[in-house]
This record gives C-alpha cells, sequence and structure tokens, in this order.
C-alpha cells in the first residue's frame, strides 16, 4: 500500500457566499482522501461564513479582516499541517482526480522535485481555454518533468495557484505569497519556486477556472493598464534582484533583465495613455502598439524560450512546439 501523506488545501474567498461552498465540494469529492481543508474567509460581508459553517469539522475555518488573498493564503499556510500544500481560489473547482495524479507523480520522479503543476481548463462566458495554451506550453508528453521552468517563466504569465501542489518543506524554505501585491502574487511566488529545479507537470486540465464578477483577473483586465503592468515590473525587478546575488544564475540573468527592460517600457507606453493630453495619449497608443508588435516578434523568435520536458523516469522526450497565436 503507498503511504497517502497529508495535503493541506488552502481555500481563501471573499463575499464568495454563492461560489465557495462548490469549491469546498469539489475538493471533499477528491479520490485522495487524506486531505485537512483550510478555509481563510478574508472579512466577508455577506453570508459566506453562515454558508461555511454547514461543513462543521469538515474543515478549518479561519476569519480575519480584509488582508487580500497572498495574507489570506499565508494565514493557511501558517496553521496547516500538511507535507503538500495546494491551492484553490473559491470561485474555482478541482476535478475529482486532481490530487490523487498529483501525488502519484511526484511520488515517482522524487523528493527533489518542489512541485506539481497541471492544466486548467479557463472557462469565459463565450469561450474556453486551457491555461497551458494561454501560455504557449504545449509538452509533446501528457505527463512528466518541465526541465527549463526558470527559463520559461519570465517571458509569460502560467496559471499557478488553482492548479499546484508543492512540497511543504520547499514552502518553509522560499518563502510564501508577498503580502504587498493585491494581483500577479501567484506569478512572484512562481519564479521563486522555479529557481529550486524542474517541476512535475501534466499536461491534463484536473482544474475548472471560471470568470466571475468581481474577481481579482476581472479587476485586473478591466484596468490592465495599471493593476498588471505595475506588479510585473516590481516582480521582475525583485526577481532579477534574486538571481544577481547567486552566480549560478549568470545565462537566466540576461534574460530576466531583457524582461526587465521590456516591462519598463510597456508600462511607460500604459502611462503616457493615462494622461489628459490629447497628443501623449496618442504617443502612448503608438508605443503601446510597437511593444505588442515587439512582443509578437519575440515570440516567434529563436530567443522566445520553448518549454523543454522529460518523462517521470528521466528520458528526455521531443521539445514542445510552442503555438505562437496568443498574445500578451
Amino acid at each position: 500500500m503507498k503511504i497517502q501523506p497529508l495535503v493541506s488545501i488552502i481555500i481563501p474567498t471573499y463575499n464568495r457566499a454563492d461560489l465557495v461552498c462548490e469549491a469546498v465540494e469539489s475538493v471533499l469529492n477528491q479520490t485522495y482522501a487524506n486531505t485537512e481543508i483550510i478555509v481563510v474567509d478574508d472579512g466577508s460581508t455577506d453570508d459566506t461564513h453562515t454558508q461555511l459553517k454547514q461543513y462543521g469539522r469538515r474543515i478549518h475555518l479561519l476569519t480575519q479582516t480584509n488582508a487580500g488573498p497572498s495574507a489570506a493564503r499565508n494565514r493557511g499556510i501558517a496553521v496547516s499541517r500538511g507535507d503538500f500544500i495546494a491551492f484553490l481560489d473559491s470561485d474555482d473547482l478541482w476535478l475529482p482526480a486532481k490530487l490523487d495524479r498529483q501525488i502519484s507523480l511526484l511520488q515517482r520522479v522524487g523528493p527533489s522535485v518542489p512541485c506539481c503543476l497541471c492544466n486548467i481548463r479557463m472557462q469565459w462566458s463565450e469561450r474556453e481555454i486551457t491555461s497551458f495554451d494561454v501560455a504557449g506550453l504545449k509538452p509533446s508528453i501528457n505527463e512528466g518533468m518541465w526541465l527549463n521552468v526558470a527559463e520559461v517563466l519570465p517571458t509569460r504569465f502560467v496559471l499557478f495557484n488553482q492548479g499546484v501542489l508543492i512540497r511543504r518543506e520547499v514552502v518553509d524554505r522560499i518563502g510564501s505569497f508577498d503580502e504587498s501585491l493585491r494581483f500577479l502574487e501567484d506569478h512572484e511566488l512562481s519564479l521563486r519556486l522555479s529557481l529550486d529545479g524542474p517541476w512535475a507537470f501534466i499536461r491534463d486540465p484536473l482544474v475548472i477556472w471560471r470568470e466571475t464578477p468581481g474577481s481579482c483577473y476581472k479587476q485586473a483586465t478591466e484596468n490592465r493598464h495599471m493593476l498588471e503592468t505595475k506588479p510585473w515590473v516590481y516582480i521582475l525587478e525583485k526577481h532579477l534582484t534574486i538571481v544577481t546575488s547567486d552566480e549560478r544564475h549568470t545565462r537566466l540573468r540576461k534574460r530576466v533583465a531583457g524582461e526587465v527592460y521590456r516591462a519598463h517600457r510597456q508600462m511607460q507606453a500604459n502611462k503616457m495613455t493615462q494622461m489628459n493630453s490629447w497628443p501623449v495619449c496618442a504617443v502612448g497608443r503608438v508605443l503601446h502598439m510597437l511593444e505588442r508588435y515587439r512582443t509578437g516578434l519575440f515570440r516567434r523568435s529563436p530567443w522566445f524560450p520553448k518549454m523543454k520536458v522529460a518523462s517521470a523516469d528521466g528520458s528526455t522526450a521531443k521539445h514542445e512546439r510552442v503555438s505562437t497565436a496568443t498574445s500578451t
């Protein structure tokens, strides 16, 4: 019989009384049994807390003054007891085999692999796509090892929180979420985690991400100029500091520095589009279009990093062919 290590699932929630129970049910319906569910109510003003009380001892319910998703997740991490940690946003769902498949793969690849990331089915009102497709990740095998995570992640966003399972000792070592961030906090953590070595991955979508009113994603897309670009610059600059201080990352340093420069150009163009002066706005829109054009060219160039994978037994698989159709 295989040992079933304890998995701590942390669900931050804020005013999601109509959805959070669906998220909890999707965890309770997992085929993997040895779990603890920690729900952190981040200062909800609706009846979220009342709805969650129905689960009694099946969940560990915490409440706090509203402090944002990073603080809520960190609160959950602090009280968790699991050998592995997973996250689920309160408007999303897990498919029943999610944890089972990730634990099985991590047990096969061994303790040196820090985490396992699965694909995510992203549902909008008008379309559906996977998170790997959005990020241009097309591994040639269904599951195995993602070898060059640190090279790929600075160049694009990969949906992370809902699909990752992380070893507890790794979180203790690299630290948890940056509480100064309300947006892209998961990408900041994923960049740090990428420096810990290759990840396990599963190409099958085992999570359902749903577009919902009031979500962080919705706020970021509706105010994209300031809510996405500014955190992105901060995150990349922070990451550049980390890789600069470690001589093992000489090659990676150049790539991250290039992305910092690119992000600054984009932020400057975005700022200009927000100015009251019509000529400055017009120039900003032109610069913004030029940046999109440059990004498109970069994605089609030989310098755009392709995902490199290997099977779980360590044999190298054929490199993926990345679709360049997705724009940023």
